[in-house]
């Protein structure tokens, strides 16, 4: 037996105390509506409707009911209703990874956003490198992630991703900063300062393919895990980073310049399982992307920080399919 749907039957008779018009409210049949009520009166061996008048009225029982009936019936609404929003990823705890080198505006632009579409959720925001993301959400100990290309697609899906053109870090005084743009070949005998290997094995490979392809081999790779250290390795002199403009913003002494002869792009997404995913980790990976494209501007025609406009980006590598 539906008992609630039974009860929804008896609510809007019981209100209008006229079965004709109640089953014209239901959209039903005024006998389905009757045989309805009889069955509830059945099942619960009492009688709901004094129907020996012309008028029908409630009896005692079926008074007392009538507000049981009507709580059970918003309970049943408010249960649905957190089922939906559960569902739609708006409630619960949401656990997320972002990498070590995400600037504060990036983190606040993105847990603002979540704040906004998703009031209800709780994110835990967990400061990790790629490899440790594609780890944890392998383990399902993480619910999404945001990851530098190329990773291991097994088992994950992507987001929509965000292409960030990179370029060289040198010390201001350089002579190479001097130039609008760096060739990797002119690079030679300069160390590569960069994440550890471990960090994001995909990209640390593809980083040192292309030097390599573009006649540069660094003498060797110093591994910088956070921008201070990176910063103090470069002005220390000898060695260069591969980075996003925006990373040289953070150091007046340091200078960037697009490269010359093989533009390199970082690609980054939200990564999340492909199955019995989180179910705001799709809403995570639209958000990501807005909050990554705007922090990302299109480079400026100035020497000092960017090139032209016009100049192309290619992706080298795509792992999204």
């Amino acid at each position: 037996m539906d008992l609630l749907r039974h009860l929804r039957h008896f609510v809007v008779v019981a209100h209008e105390l006229h079965f004709g018009r109640a089953a014209e409210l239901l959209g039903m049949a005024q006998p389905p509506l009757s045989q309805s009520i009889q069955r509830l009166e059945r099942e619960l061996t009492v009688e709901l409707f004094d129907r020996s008048r012309r008028q029908v009225r409630l009896t005692t029982a079926g008074e007392l009911l009538l507000g049981e009936a009507e709580e059970l019936l918003a309970g049943e609404g408010r249960l649905r209703n957190l089922m939906g929003q559960i569902r739609a990823g708006e409630l619960g705890v949401l656990r997320a990874g972002v990498p070590p080198e995400t600037p504060a505006v990036t983190l606040r632009s993105l847990l603002d956003g979540l704040t906004t579409r998703a009031p209800g959720l709780d994110v835990e925001l967990h400061e990790l490198t790629t490899a440790e993301q594609v780890r944890m959400l392998a383990e399902r100990t993480l619910d999404v992630g945001l990851v530098h290309h190329p990773v291991p697609a097994d088992g994950l899906r992507f987001g929509a991703p965000v292409d960030v053109p990179l370029g060289v870090l040198l010390p201001r005084t350089s002579p190479l900063a001097r130039g609008r743009a760096v060739p990797l070949a002119s690079l030679a005998g300069l160390d590569l300062v960069a994440a550890p290997r471990a960090t994001a094995p995909g990209w640390h490979d593809h980083l040192l393919v292309v030097c390599r392809q573009h006649g540069w081999r660094p003498g060797r790779v110093r591994p910088a895990r956070n921008p201070e250290f990176l910063f103090g390795l470069v002005l220390a002199g000898g060695g260069v980073a591969v980075e996003p403009a925006t990373v040289a913003r953070r150091e007046p002494r340091v200078a960037w310049r697009p490269i010359a002869d093989a533009p390199l792009t970082r690609r980054t997404s939200a990564a999340w399982p492909d199955r019995s995913a989180h179910p705001a980790a799709s809403m995570f990976g639209q958000l990501a992307a807005e909050v990554l494209a705007a922090a990302e501007p299109a480079p400026s025609a100035a020497p000092e920080t960017s090139v032209p406009a016009a100049r192309p980006w290619p992706v080298l590598f795509d792992t999204t399919g």
